[in-house]
């Protein structure tokens, strides 16, 4: 008895072959890796290049953000931590949305870009909007679950992280 379900599978290599269906799964988190990589670096930019942000206190500023939130998020705690030193932490999340940004987009380090870009989806999600009403207003939610498919299957076309590969299985050989 045959099933509608496909056995075959498709080949990673960039020039695999193949009918449309196997490119488009081949590339299917090309666009996600863009959005997701363009979205953290002009969100890091634009953190670093605006004047009020970078500010423990005043209009715009990252100090005032976190005070506002700090009742209404889910660790408190977590918020504290941050008004230690709010000029640190907002040049730590606008350089960690950089280098999430860049090794994402390029794909270098790719899985561990995702990784990082989760956690500072995680952590403004448990912190900034976590208030929300309803939930899904918040948009850290969403990124946060756009990057697990990157967390779980990295960059495996087009990227840094697929040209260093042969050089790597080939040094892995070399070892043995």
């Amino acid at each position: 008895m045959t099933h509608g379900m496909r056995t075959d599978t498709h080949t990673p290599h960039f020039r695999g072959g193949g009918d449309w269906r196997d490119t488009a799964v081949r590339y299917a988190l090309l666009p996600l890796r863009v959005f997701l990589g363009i979205t953290f670096i002009y969100a890091g930019l634009d953190k670093m290049t605006d004047s009020a942000f970078m500010k423990e206190a005043g209009s715009g500023s990252i100090g005032d953000m976190m005070r506002a939130v700090r009742d209404s998020s889910a660790i408190p705690a977590l918020v504290d931590l941050s008004l230690k030193n709010p000029v640190g932490f907002g040049y730590g999340i606008a350089i960690g949305e950089l280098a999430v940004g860049i090794g994402t987009l390029i794909g270098l380090l790719a899985r561990l870009a995702a990784l990082g870009g989760a956690l500072i989806s995680l952590s403004l999600w448990l912190t900034v909007s976590w208030a929300s009403d309803p939930y899904y207003y918040g948009n850290d939610l969403a990124y946060l679950m756009a990057w697990i498919p990157l967390v779980l299957a990295g960059a495996p076309l087009l990227s840094v992280d697929a040209a260093l590969r042969p050089r790597r299985r080939q040094r892995s050989v070399e070892y043995r």
